[in-house]
């Protein structure tokens, strides 16, 4: 059978090397395998398949200094997992059986107990009796903490099958952001991560695991490693087995384009991965490291990690050129060579991957772009403004008034960034009205207040800090506003500025009546949001345009949507378990939701922080700079993609809220509950829709005068920045073009 398409030119920064115990691992998991009954009489393997795979092949080029009895564990693990993959496949995929997929994988989790030693039931197929194994050999030597999270890594793989049974039962194609965040689950990268810190000795810190370089860092691997995964796999996966969880079928559907264009993509995707990993562990890392205080054994585990997850990229994509169970013919195909030592010669840095990393850092700021063009916007759902609104707009100025937000903060040069015309300008009470069109007049104003502090820190952090590069004094000045909101009722200290002033005031109203999960649940929102301005700061003093998946993550974050959603969730107590709100389905429908309100902003603020900020954060420059392509068909990209968001939003609520609803045994008020949050989501997205269309924040000709506001964003000042000012200037005149031409994406 021809291949679908000629593999594209990879991007393989660090050279693959082998273990020297690979003969030994293949016997030893050749007689595990049968041991565990998944091979002759298993119905799924023959000795030939797992020959044929060689998986011990991909652990000794992934796992390429560990000791003979590690690799061999490490290969069982792997031999077991594509097992999995494979008997799930004939059992309920094929059928297609999706209660019975569902009893299969309830079963698993006892095979891994929290508690050592304890007892697991009697396995009733190779699964169940591979994974028993292997949880009694490899627990021992890691520690409570790894367990619990290699336990749910583990689950994830297994429990989000049902999520590809689904599609396929439905023959739906997921959108790019979607099949980005579920592939993670359900491919497993994040599983083999854990399967690192034991086979490289390199346990992380419990006190880094979820900070966001560890967090980047894992990602950013799991899906270098799943998009390389799919390009490998798309004849047998789809064109065999008929998947639709593969992001070459993805982006084929999503940019209408041929199979090889979404080859490329896809390939281009996986390229700016692997520079978001290097990124995150040449910058953030290290900070982190001194900022928890690690000690010389915790900082070379750390780096360590790091090695082995470099590793595996590296060997994964030579066992990939390798094994029989992929297409890996074609010109990408050539050149390469056999033998221990020799795979470095397969290190890549193709011209590609290389222009696309300058373009990220080489953009121009202040471009004129003209009115920001804005798309005829597809919003199913309506909402009615609060009645209370008039009386909100002057109460908020009154509160910004006391809180000191229309005035120049004492020994804080350029901190009059605000003043009353640009605050009504902003009219955020107009988008909490939308938002909240049943809220009393006092859950109004907190509403109102919440927001406009969000917005005004969102100014501040860029001006106060930004301007002239203070990342140590944004991290402590970040670091001070946990102190506003204590979980304990203790007092706060003696507030600094506006900011803190404005948090301590919101803080003690929102959270007096909650209880303790609340509170923290609702901080850890607040808290999400004021770190993602440092992540803003960072990359602006990189002038570096996001990656795409890392924008959209963070875009998240740095527009509130987890604490603006929050307050929809306040008077929901204990109505709905919490581990309701913490399921896939819950986030997949908030991030959905999120990521059209974010995409929406930004089309509407792209004049605001392309012209006149000088702004790297903008999904639709993202969109630009990926794709190589001009303004007019950003916007359309960045169009599609709300509607595809748009229309996860409303899949999740018709079909898998339903589903989430058995399964956990909701009863009739925690439904209706869960019904009610749903519209209320509704309202939220109708509302800030409302909002950017009513509000003076983003329109040209208030950007000229600067809404009244004292300060103009005019971008930074300071050494080497004065000539953005004039190419800026330059640029309005009608006298200059950015160097450098714009092509037009082949898809």
């Amino acid at each position: 059978m021809a291949q679908p398409f000629s593999l594209p030119e990879f991007y393989v920064p660090y050279p693959a090397r082998l273990n020297p115990h690979l003969d030994a691992a293949r016997s030893h998991t050749r007689e595990w395998a049968r041991g565990m009954g998944m091979l002759e009489g298993s119905g799924i393997w023959e000795e030939k398949d797992l020959e044929s795979h060689d998986y011990a092949l991909l652990c000794a080029y992934t796992h390429p200094d560990c000791s003979s009895e590690a690799l061999s564990l490490v290969t069982d693990w792997y031999v077991w997992v594509f097992f999995f993959d494979d008997h799930f496949l004939e059992l309920f995929k094929r059928t297609p059986d999706r209660e019975g997929g569902r009893k299969y994988l309830d079963r698993l989790p006892a095979f891994m107990p929290m508690e050592r030693g304890a007892a697991t039931p009697e396995p009733a197929n190779p699964v169940e009796a591979g994974l028993a194994d292997l949880w009694t050999r490899t627990v021992p030597a890691m520690s409570d903490a790894w367990r619990a999270r290699f336990a749910e890594s583990t689950a994830n793989l297994l429990n989000e099958s049902l999520w590809e049974l689904s599609n396929i039962n439905e023959g739906r194609i997921a959108n790019p952001v979607e099949y980005i965040e579920m592939r993670r689950k359900v491919g497993g990268a994040p599983w083999s991560a854990g399967l690192v810190e034991y086979a490289a000795n390199a346990e992380v810190p419990a006190s880094l695991a979820d900070a966001r370089p560890l967090r980047v860092l894992r990602d950013a691997f799991s899906d270098g490693v799943h998009l390389r995964n799919d390009l490998f796999s798309y004849q047998r996966e789809v064109e065999d087995e008929g998947e639709n969880s593969n992001g070459v079928l993805v982006l084929e559907r999503f940019l209408d384009c041929s199979t090889q264009e979404a080859a490329d993509a896809v390939n281009d995707l996986l390229t700016s991965r692997l520079h978001q990993f290097e990124n995150t562990a040449l910058t953030e890392l290290p900070p982190l490291c001194a900022e928890k205080g690690l000690g010389p054994d915790e900082t070379a585990a750390v780096l360590a990690y790091v090695k082995g997850l470099q590793d595996w990229q590296s060997g994964g994509h030579e066992w990939h050129m390798r094994s029989s169970r992929y297409m890996n013919g074609g010109p990408s195909a050539t050149g390469t060579t056999s033998g221990f030592g020799m795979a470095a010669a397969s290190v890549r840095l193709t011209p590609r991957s290389e222009s696309a990393r300058l373009r990220s850092l080489t953009h121009v700021p202040y471009r004129h772009v003209g009115p920001s063009l804005l798309p005829d916007f597809e919003m199913p759902f309506t909402t009615t403004l609060s009645p209370h609104l008039g009386g909100a707009r002057v109460r908020i100025v009154e509160w910004s008034r006391r809180m000191g937000l229309l005035e120049a903060q004492p020994g804080v040069p350029g901190s009059y960034i605000w003043d009353e015309a640009r605050l009504i300008a902003t009219d955020l009470p107009l988008c909490a009205a939308g938002l909240h069109p049943d809220a009393t007049p006092e859950e109004l104003d907190l509403s109102s207040g919440w927001l406009t502090w969000g917005t005004y820190g969102d100014d501040w952090f860029p001006v106060v800090h930004g301007r002239s590069r203070d990342l140590a004094g944004a991290r402590v000045a970040n670091e001070r506003l946990s102190l506003f909101m204590p979980l304990d009722g203790a007092s706060a200290p003696e507030p600094a500025n506006a900011l803190e002033r404005g948090l301590a005031d919101l803080w003690r109203r929102t959270a007096a009546p909650m209880d303790g999960a609340a509170r923290r649940m609702f901080r850890a929102a607040v808290e999400s949001m004021t770190a993602s301005w440092l992540w803003e700061l960072a990359n602006q003093a990189q002038n570096r345009i996001p990656d795409p998946v890392d924008y959209m993550e963070m875009r998240r974050a740095t527009f509130g949507s987890d604490l603006t959603m929050s307050l929809c969730r306040l008077g929901h107590g204990r109505k709905v378990p919490d581990e309701v709100y913490r399921s896939g389905p819950l986030r997949s429908l908030e991030n959905a939701a999120a990521d059209y309100a974010c995409l929406m902003n930004d089309l509407f603020s792209y004049q605001k922080e392309i012209e006149y900020e000088g702004e790297v954060h903008n999904g639709v420059l993202v969109v630009q700079n990926f794709f190589g392509v001009d303004y007019p068909t950003g916007v359309a990209i960045v169009h599609d993609l709300m509607k595809g968001r748009m229309e996860q939003f409303q899949h999740v609520a018709e079909h898998e809220l339903p589903l989430l609803c058995e399964e956990f045994g909701l009863d009739t008020e925690a439904r209706e509950t869960l019904s009610g949050y749903v519209r209320e989501l509704r309202h939220w997205l109708a509302g800030i829709l409302i909002w950017h269309r009513g509000c003076r924040r983003y329109r040209e000709e208030d950007l000229r005068r600067g809404s009244g506001a004292p300060w103009h964003l005019g971008g930074p000042t300071g050494l080497g920045t004065s000539a953005a000012q004039v190419i800026r200037l330059l640029t309005e005149q009608g006298r200059f073009s950015p160097a450098g031409r714009v092509r037009r994406a082949a898809v």
